[in-house]
């Protein structure tokens, strides 16, 4: 179908992407900035990993912005709280797992509006929705994200509070999970819906309920947008 929304609502997306685009700037900022003063070698490479994953999706919202065809600024409340969160990322004030947990919290609002600007695009019309559509990589990365960032939150509280290392059992069940994620997303969204795509070795060190769900859903389905939703659920499920 066509677009069905008026100009000025078209306009309100374009802000929105605009937000989008200004927070994962900052998410750039931040993670340089904690790859600075980070003095655990095993956060420090997730950091540096998810550094590339959020310069590669900057360029990736570009593109979606290009695509939908109107440029807007961020509004003013979203840039005065990247001020805010840069002013604070760059102070002393806060402990490394107090920086953590604010970058965590902007990783949560980024996956809610990518997840909006998604939902909106498909009641919008196909127009709007197939210059949306690369947003859901970054969506779903940005969720994997959040996931990594916890683990991390948990490893540095521990930490803080204690003074002793956290049980290394949950440290690495964190990087081992969440180091297949991205791959793995990647591939049932960007791929068709052959298993083979996806690799064996690497979905057999993440839950097996859930590994097994995303089998179940690539064989019912060849909707790919069903999948990608279905495939959300399970990895945001308790």
């Amino acid at each position: 179908m066509t677009s069905t929304i008026t100009d000025p609502k078209r306009t309100v997306i374009a802000e929105k992407l605009a937000d989008i685009r200004a927070f994962q700037n900052l998410l750039i900022a931040n993670e340089q900035q904690l790859i600075g003063e980070c003095n655990n070698s095993e956060i420090c490479d997730w950091f540096q990993k998810m550094l590339e994953d959020d310069r590669k999706n900057l360029g990736v919202v570009e593109t979606v912005i290009t695509a939908y065809g109107i440029q807007a600024q961020p509004k003013e409340t979203i840039q005065a709280m990247v001020r805010q969160s840069q002013d604070m990322m760059r102070g002393s004030e806060l402990t490394m797992y107090e920086k953590v947990g604010s970058h965590e919290l902007l990783k949560h609002a980024q996956v809610m509006s990518g997840l909006i600007v998604q939902k909106a695009a498909q009641v919008a019309g196909s127009d709007i929705s197939q210059a949306i559509t690369p947003l859901n990589t970054v969506n779903f990365e940005n969720r994997v994200h959040q996931e990594q960032l916890q683990n991390m939150l948990e490893v540095l509280g521990t930490g803080e509070l204690t003074g002793q290392d956290s049980d290394s059992r949950v440290w690495s069940r964190g990087q081992d999970a969440m180091a297949t994620l991205p791959g793995i997303v990647r591939s049932v969204v960007t791929q068709s819906s052959d298993q083979s795509n996806l690799k064996i070795q690497d979905v057999s060190r993440m839950d097996y309920q859930k590994a097994n769900g995303i089998f179940l859903e690539i064989e019912k389905s060849n909707d790919l947008q069903k999948i990608e939703w279905s495939i959300l659920r399970s990895f945001t499920k308790t």
